[in-house]
């Protein structure tokens, strides 16, 4: 029996087990899925080395980037993005990263996308953004970071953002935790005012269906998406690099 899992904090909630351990039983696969909670990024040595039978391992909140030292080697659009959500293990032991969030984000938002859509903001500065960053290049549209605190990383704060900056940006992506299951009454603090119906928000979060973010952008006409297809994408994409 081959063994898969997910390393992140606090992560009970979590889409991948449930997904995976459905997917073994419809097709008849004779895996398993466990969630390793883990309080530290380097008790990944030790997950791998008391379990010889793990092929493979998706990568949650908060260690997409702190996990990159622990790998032996990067696939080339994971370290072209810096964060790794899915790691194969191979049979000599190599720890192998890759990015399949990227894939996941661009499939599940090009539906969506129309020609007014040029420039995208990009609420959070963690792992998940860097690769919501690289599919919007991709697709040929031009992003900008908001971040609570001024950071290289970061082109606005959330207190600099004014009602002509978010009329410019026509694409709004939540990156960050707020809004999510069981504090389902924050949202991320911008002008909610300025949207209107040429845009689109875009959440990660999946649980609730419908954040607060959402429903906001919905009352102001605009289109709207949570991120569970792209976690479906995302997850399909991880079997494949396992497979």
């Amino acid at each position: 029996m081959s063994k898969f899992g997910l390393i992140g904090k606090d992560i009970d909630y979590s889409f991948s087990k449930l997904y995976f351990t459905n997917k073994f039983k419809r097709e008849g696969l004779p895996h398993l899925y466990q969630n390793f909670d883990i309080e530290s990024i380097d008790k990944i040595i030790d997950i791998v080395k008391s379990n010889q039978d793990l092929k493979g391992l998706n990568v949650t909140i908060p260690y997409k980037e702190a996990v990159i030292p622990y790998l032996d080697k990067l696939d080339e659009k994971a370290e072209k993005i810096g964060a790794v959500n899915t790691i194969k293990i191979t049979k000599d032991g190599s720890l192998i990263g890759y990015n399949t969030d990227y894939y996941g984000f661009q499939k599940s938002i090009e539906p969506f996308l129309q020609n007014h859509h040029k420039k995208a903001l990009i609420l959070g500065t963690g792992g998940a953004s860097k690769a919501i960053a690289f599919a919007l290049k991709n697709l040929g549209i031009e992003c900008s970071y908001v971040s609570r605190i001024a950071s290289n990383n970061a082109t606005f704060t959330y207190q600099m953002l004014s009602d002509e900056i978010i009329e410019n940006h026509h694409i709004i992506i939540n990156c960050t935790p707020l809004g999510t299951h069981p504090n389902t009454n924050v949202c991320p603090p911008i002008p909610y005012d300025a949207i209107n119906k040429s845009h689109l928000l875009y959440d990660l979060i999946y649980n609730p269906e419908e954040t607060k973010f959402l429903t906001i952008g919905k009352l102001k006409s605009a289109k709207t998406c949570n991120g569970l297809e792209m976690l479906e994408l995302q997850a399909d994409k991880a079997w494949e690099v396992w497979n």
